[in-house]
């Protein structure tokens, strides 16, 4: 069968293609369009059908009708529960193979031509052997599939912030996954026609299929590869269905590969939330955030202030491309069209907004069935139900010993439905920063709050962003798990370069324009293991104080490890923190600081020399401050 015979309607899929858009023929077809650009797109979708073999190509158009069938086809084979319409509207739940639920980190590569360019912290592989190892993967691992083709955009559709590319998938789920991540449809298409360069991607679970045989709930494989080509800005996805394997506009393409762009092209790709706030008088101010898992970075990008009068605006809860502006200015988006969010520990008395999201339309993946139809997890309320059906299918009470969602347990939204999304999340030009924050999951050492001096300083602090592994023991600095600018697992590229990048960035901004960097720890604990600080959205007097600083409104007091707050000018009002906790949340301790020194620089020697001078610099110099105190 020749390849332009495949491009055909599935049988699920209403032949009027009601709802689809402009620009293609039907559900299914090639899109009917002109220029160069679909040359290279045509050729490379043949080649990749040439080597899976697919029983048909479905070319995706975005439609609501397409997406609406797509859902109903995955009902009907098995592979999605719809959920109760009278509590979670247009909502279904999918359940995974139990050996498939997070991202396989172990097996994601970065395949550059130079090893060296992958650095330390990636699993580097050559390219040339890793294609002859994933190639017959690859060959025949559609059969009996649909395989689709999917033009999707990150950020607004021919954004001046924005990209493209194109993910050939064989998994339903992720189609209508990525049609909630991300812009899909035919206007990406256009883009290509007219020359817009773009990232390609190929995505299969490896399972096909004999003729007649039955398909699995959730087809996968137990042999699994992610591989990103930086050099030719390629993703290869082999055996996992899971979202963040699957779904490769995601990690894969929006930090990976555009850590890569942003690198060669003078901006930033970063694992950041971007919020809104607005003081009582009505100023607004733009921050992004870095935080590692398990550090709050949803909650506050979704922050309900306990100070009156303010409010917080969300544009992105995971991930912000960051471009300097020819005012001086970083501007920023969020690339992203929806929240893949983890489910456990989400609940009304933790981050009321993202509940409130998920009144619909949502994709959950390894949540708790409700009897009534409706779906559960640890820490959605406070009450557990009495019986539910657990993440595996299996009957389950609160007597069962184990939990009922998958601690990994996720769901998938449209951003557009949080209820204090930004009227104008979606600009184009995006939005200008005031200030960056990082943070780690720190019981000891990290203040509360810390100002970074000046912008080197700032990527000095973002480079030891850093979580403790296990308590810390008396006079000890706990095991650190590293995780700068919170971006160890996405960086497509050698991270002592990634530290040198982000201070050539800071070069081409205005000193005066440029934001400013803060460094954030929620989760201080005192001698007696509680936390100091009462976090959520007591944060926000965090966040006033910062805003205070980059309005030049409080003075700050300078240590060691840079500006400090005076405790009078936190506002903490209607709330009671004890005096000595907040003398404890401050406290620097030379010594412990000395020895965190240390583990500084043994981490930066695993780069071989590659960390900037500027670093170490900024490392001797905090030596020197520590040891001048008495």
């Amino acid at each position: 069968m020749a390849i332009a015979d495949l491009f055909t309607r599935p049988a699920a899929v209403p032949a009027d293609g009601g709802g689809a858009s402009s620009g293609a023929a039907a559900f299914g077809r090639r899109p009917v369009l002109a220029g160069a650009g679909l040359e290279d797109l045509f050729a490379w979708v043949d080649q990749v059908a040439a080597l899976t073999q697919p029983d048909r190509i479905h070319w995706v158009d975005g439609s609501r009708a397409e997406n609406e069938a797509l859902l109903r086809q995955q009902v009907d084979e098995g592979k999605l529960i719809k959920l109760n319409p009278e509590w979670r509207p247009g909502s279904y739940l999918a359940r995974s193979h139990p050996s498939d639920v997070a991202r396989t980190e172990a097996r994601t590569f970065i395949a550059s031509a130079r090893e060296e360019d992958a650095g330390p912290t990636n699993n580097w592989v050559a390219p040339d052997e890793i294609r002859a190892t994933i190639t017959p993967l690859f060959e025949g691992a559609m059969r009996g599939r649909t395989m689709y083709v999917v033009p999707f955009s990150m950020g607004a559709v021919g954004g001046p912030l924005s990209h493209i590319g194109v993910q050939i998938t064989d998994s339903a789920y992720a189609v209508t996954s990525i049609g909630i991540m991300t812009r899909v449809g035919t206007a990406v298409v256009e883009q290509i026609a007219a020359g817009t360069p773009w990232v390609k991607t190929v995505h299969s679970v490896g399972a096909p299929l004999a003729p007649g045989a039955p398909d699995a709930a959730w087809p996968c494989n137990d042999e699994k590869y992610i591989v990103h080509f930086p050099d030719t800005l390629e993703v290869w996805s082999f055996g996992s269905g899971y979202g963040g394997n699957a779904i490769l506009a995601k990690k894969c393409f929006a930090l990976r590969i555009a850590s890569v762009i942003g690198r060669d092209e003078g901006w930033l790709a970063e694992h950041m939330l971007l919020i809104r706030v607005i003081s009582p008088e009505g100023r607004r101010f733009h921050l992004a955030a870095a935080f590692p898992s398990a550090c709050g970075k949803t909650n506050l990008a979704m922050l309900r202030p306990t100070i009156p009068g303010w409010r917080v605006e969300t544009l992105g809860d995971d991930i912000a491309w960051l471009r300097p502006g020819e005012d001086g200015r970083l501007w920023a988006i969020n690339p992203e069209a929806g929240f893949f969010g983890v489910a456990p520990g989400t609940g009304e008395s933790t981050n009321v907004a993202a509940v409130e999201t998920l009144w619909g339309n949502t994709i959950f993946t390894n949540v708790a069935l409700r009897p009534d139809g409706d779906v559960w997890w640890e820490g959605l309320t406070d009450d557990v139900p009495a019986e539910l059906t657990d993440w595996e299918g299996k009957a389950w009470t609160p007597a069962s010993g184990r939990p009922a969602a998958h601690p990994n347990s996720r769901f998938t939204v449209s951003a557009g439905q949080c209820p204090q999304i930004a009227p104008d999340w979606e600009t184009p030009a995006g939005v200008p920063l005031d200030g960056i924050l990082f943070g780690g999951r720190r019981a000891t050492n990290v203040p509360l709050v810390v100002e970074a001096t000046d912008w080197t300083h700032g990527v000095f602090l973002g480079s030891n962003i850093s979580s403790e592994r296990t308590a810390a023991a008396e006079g000890t600095v706990g095991e650190l798990r590293r995780d700068p600018f919170a971006m160890l697992p996405f960086c497509g590229y050698n991270m002592a370069d990634y530290f040198g990048h982000w201070l050539k960035v800071g070069q081409q901004l205005r000193f005066d324009r440029a934001p400013r960097i803060f460094q954030v720890n929620w989760f201080r604990k005192g001698d007696d293991g509680r936390f100091l600080w009462p976090g959520f959205g007591d944060n926000a007097r965090v966040i006033d104080w910062i805003i205070r600083r980059i309005e030049g409104r409080v003075p700050a007091v300078d240590s060691p490890i840079g500006r400090l707050p005076r405790t009078d000018d936190l506002n903490l009002e209607g709330i009671d923190v004890p005096q000595a906790d907040l003398e404890a949340l401050f406290q620097i301790d030379r010594d412990l600081w000395l020895q965190e020194t240390d583990l500084t620089e043994d981490f930066y020697r695993t780069f071989d020399g590659r960390v900037p001078a500027a670093l170490y610099a900024e490392l001797a110099a905090l030596r020197y401050r520590l040891r001048a105190t008495a």
